[in-house]
């Protein structure tokens, strides 16, 4: 039973320490070339929501670099960042 509670409680302090996805855009250097609403070096975020890739899409390419530099970063991140960005519309 107490290595239950503690599983959970870990659990519940590594959601507290998740990075939202506007900082996991800026930790990673997304920023550096895409704006949310202009372009830069990369397309900017809205532009990148309005192509309506899918979740699962953008970040398979992240991960794996395809069409994109590859980003070193866990799911957890790229799926904050991709939430992130196809919120922009």
């Amino acid at each position: 039973m107490k290595a239950i509670i503690a599983v959970a409680a870990a659990l519940v302090a590594g959601a507290a320490f998740a990075q939202s996805g506007a900082d996991v855009l800026k930790a990673k250097g997304c920023n550096n070339c895409h704006e949310a609403d202009k372009k830069k070096v990369g397309p900017s975020f809205k532009d990148i929501a309005a192509k309506k890739k899918s979740e699962a899409e953008l970040v398979a390419k992240l991960k794996e670099g395809k069409g994109h530099p590859k980003v070193a970063a866990s799911d957890a991140e790229l799926k904050a960042a991709v939430q992130h960005v196809l919120a922009t519309k």
